[in-house]
């Protein structure tokens, strides 16, 4: 099995790459190989299968999407109220939209996972392992809320980033604009601005 971590990485966002630009039917080995620029065969070498290739794809979508801990600490050391969630939320919607790729290719894998059981299993340990570390981050901020609050926020995230990547219904107003009325909205009379 081959073990250059770099090749790994960069077949693993070439693959990202066709996912996003090409969906599901799009994915095979020959595919990422080309995307990469890599010997015919080289996919194949490094993930056995497509299985293996699906692994580290949800793998490197989780390592592009990761918060930067910088951004964390400061928002952890300030005083808990609406503004601090609404730039918590800020950070999450920014890093989505800042990698249009790896997010069509995370949407494209979550329509995915409803017809494909190994897709859903391997995607949805992903999916709430970061719910639950967003529900961590709330409650180790003091922010007000339980695990339902946040999942309102994901629903209402996951819809703001699909039109704003897809079919904007609203493109005049800021994505700012819509967080600050995400949170106004959903933990009205719960925290202090």
């Amino acid at each position: 099995m081959a073990r250059n971590n770099a090749r790994r990485e960069q077949l693993a966002d070439a693959a990202i790459a066709v996912v996003a630009d090409e969906g599901m039917r799009g994915l095979t080995h020959r595919a990422v190989d080309v995307r990469a620029g890599a010997p015919l065969g080289t996919a194949s070498n490094y993930f056995r299968s497509r299985d293996a290739l699906i692994d580290a794809i949800v793998a490197q979508i989780g390592q592009r999407l990761t918060p930067s801990a910088e951004v964390h600490q400061e928002l952890a050391a300030r005083t808990p109220g609406t503004a601090l969630f609404a730039d918590y939320l800020r950070d999450i919607v920014r890093r989505l939209l800042g990698d249009r790729q790896v997010t069509l290719a995370l949407f494209t894998l979550r329509l995915e996972a409803a017809r494909n059981p190994m897709v859903a299993d391997r995607l949805g340990q992903w999916i709430r392992a970061g719910f639950e570390a967003d529900v961590a981050f709330n409650r180790n901020a003091g922010l007000p809320g339980d695990a339902f609050d946040i999942a309102l926020f994901h629903y209402a995230i996951d819809g703001l980033i699909l039109d704003r990547l897809t079919l904007p219904i609203d493109a005049e107003t800021s994505t700012d604009t819509v967080v600050d009325a995400f949170v106004a909205g959903l933990l009205r009379d719960r925290m202090s601005p």
